[in-house]
C-alpha cells in the first residue's frame, strides 16, 4: 500500500515555505526538524504524510525522517489539542507540587499522559523540565511559561482554554498562540509577538539586582592567570 501523500494545494502551499526553511542550511538535511515542525502546523501533528512530504524534501526516506519523529517527544505521532498542557515533573517541580498538579488535571479532565479531552481542545502531558527551576512548579501551555502553580489555578486554567476566554502567561507574549501556530513558529516563521509582555521575572533577576546594588563585577578574562594549553601543564 502507498504511503499517503498531502492534496496537491496542500503540497504546493507547504513547498513553498520548505524550500526557505532547507535554504537556511548549508546542508539540506539539516532542516529536518524545522520541517517537521512545519508539517506539524498543517495538521497538528506528525502523520504519514508529513513524513513523506519531509522526506521527499530532503530526498530521505521514510525511515529516516521516523527515526527523527520517534525520538523528539516535541513531535505528535497523533492528533493533539488546540492547547498541549505540559506539567513538569522533574525534581524540583516535583517535590514542589508538580506531581500534585498533573494528577489532578488528568482525573479533573479525564484524560491520561498526553491524550486529549473528547472536545479536542486540551491535550495533557508530563515534561521532565521547563528549564524554569526558579517558578516551580512550572506549567506550559504551548511552550509559554505558567509559573508557580497549583493544582487549582491549574484547573482554572485549563478550563479558560476549553471555554475560548483570554488567558495570558506568566511570562512573554500577551495572549496564547494555538498548537498550531506555535508549531509554525518553531519552523522558523516568527510571529512578531516574542517581545511582548514580561521577559524574565524577579527570580531569574536577582542575581543581577545583588550584583549591582553590591558592586560585583566578573573577572577580567585579561587578568586571569594563564594555563599552559599542553595535556596535564601546569598554570604559568
Amino acid at each position: 500500500m502507498s504511503t499517503p501523500v498531502f492534496s496537491d494545494e496542500i503540497r504546493a502551499r507547504l513547498e513553498v515555505d520548505a524550500k526557505e526553511i532547507i535554504a537556511r542550511y548549508p546542508r539540506e538535511r539539516s532542516a529536518l526538524l524545522p520541517l517537521l515542525h512545519l508539517v506539524q502546523a498543517e495538521e497538528g501533528f506528525v502523520s504519514s504524510k508529513g513524513i513523506r512530504f519531509c522526506a521527499d524534501q530532503l530526498g530521505l526516506t521514510t525511515a529516516e525522517v521516523t527515526a527523527v519523529v520517534t525520538f523528539y517527544t516535541m513531535y505528535k505521532r497523533r492528533p493533539t489539542g488546540d492547547y498541549h498542557v505540559g506539567v513538569c515533573t522533574n525534581t524540583l517541580c516535583a517535590v514542589m507540587g508538580g506531581d500534585e498538579i498533573f494528577t489532578a488535571l488528568k482525573d479533573h479532565l479525564g484524560v491520561g499522559n498526553d491524550q486529549v479531552t473528547d472536545d479536542g481542545k486540551v491535550a495533557v502531558e508530563h515534561i521532565e523540565c521547563n528549564a524554569a527551576c526558579d517558578f516551580a512548579p512550572v506549567v506550559m501551555v504551548n511552550w509559554e511559561f505558567f509559573d508557580n502553580q497549583t493544582p487549582e489555578s491549574a484547573k482554572r486554567l485549563v478550563d479558560d482554554l476549553r471555554l475560548g476566554k483570554d488567558v495570558t502567561p506568566t511570562r512573554g507574549p500577551d495572549r496564547l498562540c494555538t498548537w498550531k501556530e506555535a508549531s509554525r513558529i518553531l519552523a522558523g516563521f516568527p510571529d512578531g509577538r516574542a517581545t511582548e509582555g514580561t521577559q524574565a521575572g524577579e527570580p531569574s533577576l536577582t542575581g543581577l539586582r545583588l550584583a549591582r546594588e553590591r558592586g560585583w563585577t566578573a573577572p577580567d578574562p585579561a587578568a586571569l592567570p594563564a594555563k599552559d594549553t599542553q595535556e596535564g601543564g601546569a598554570a604559568s
